[in-house]
């Protein structure tokens, strides 16, 4: 069972922005704080039996995918032989429980080298592991590296794998933020391939509330995008067409620098956040009436 403190009463929320009855909100809650070496935790996904929390850190960090009980404790630490951490951004896994590490992290929208390994990773008793396959890809409609300030849209710090495809969920670092992001689908082969452009959409507020960290999926066909301040939860679109995808709000009420979620089930997720000086560094559980 995961162990659960609560952080405080003014965490409470609720998954429809306009509901005002206390008693039917949700609450974001701490599920263990991380071990002291994972300063930077950039994604984290679940093996499939759901015993064991994978974590990435991002650029500046190993090639080394971490292995957490749910109890927080460190039980795996696991080396990635064949690959470099350029910018591991986030982890996710396929409805097979095969695990991938976004390599794309991007912020200078000047990378030419992206890409998304998938690794040989199948229990918590590896001592190393290796990539088996690599997907390397370009965005399709950007031609310059970087492009004009206005137009920096091409990080990237989330994805999903669905149905057979790649699903990139972009970070606006553009002058003059207005939350625009963009949605790419790649196929989960090996090989070399354009990012289709299927979706452009836009988040309410400022950078804290709507520049994207990770991304989930559950078996409802629902996802959800992080922010540091709030959960965006996509339905309504289709796997070749986000541009008429719904976008519902859930604020948070709480601003770190959250950087990976996960579904536990189809209407509870983990939430991890960088550790800064005096706060964050947890893990928290997040249950939503999605």
């Amino acid at each position: 069972m995961f162990r659960v403190v609560v952080l405080s009463s003014f965490l409470l929320l609720s998954c429809n922005p306009k509901a005002q009855d206390s008693s039917k909100a949700d609450e974001l809650k701490v599920e263990f704080s991380l071990p002291k070496k994972l300063k930077e935790v950039s994604g984290i996904a679940l093996s499939q039996d759901k015993k064991t929390i994978w974590a990435i850190e991002d650029a500046g960090n190993k090639n080394v995918v971490y292995g957490l009980d749910p109890e927080g404790n460190q039980i795996a630490d696991v080396s990635v032989e064949n690959a470099e951490n350029n910018d591991w951004e986030d982890i996710t896994t396929d409805s097979a429980g095969n695990i991938y590490i976004g390599d794309f992290g991007n912020n200078d929208n000047d990378r030419q080298n992206l890409s998304i390994i998938k690794i040989d990773l199948n229990n918590e008793n590896q001592k190393s592991t290796k990539v088996i396959q690599t997907t390397t890809f370009h965005y399709e409609g950007q031609t310059e590296f970087p492009p004009k300030k206005s137009n920096w849209l091409y990080d990237c710090e989330a994805f999903i794998e669905k149905d057979g495809y790649f699903y990139l969920f972009t970070k606006n670092r553009s002058k003059g933020f207005d939350g625009t992001f963009l949605v790419f689908k790649i196929p989960n082969q090996q090989g070399d391939f354009k990012a289709k452009l299927i979706g452009r959409l836009k988040l309410e507020g400022g950078y804290n509330d709507a520049a994207i960290t990770s991304a989930a999926i559950n078996s409802k066909n629902q996802i959800v995008l992080l922010t540091h301040k709030n959960i965006h939860v996509l339905t309504g679109f289709t796997n070749d067409d986000f541009n008429a995808a719904n976008i519902q709000k859930i604020p948070l009420n709480h601003n770190t620098q959250k950087e990976a979620v996960v579904f536990i089930d189809d209407k509870t997720l983990l939430i991890a956040d960088e550790k800064d000086k005096n706060e964050g560094g947890n893990v928290y559980r997040l249950d939503c009436k999605i």
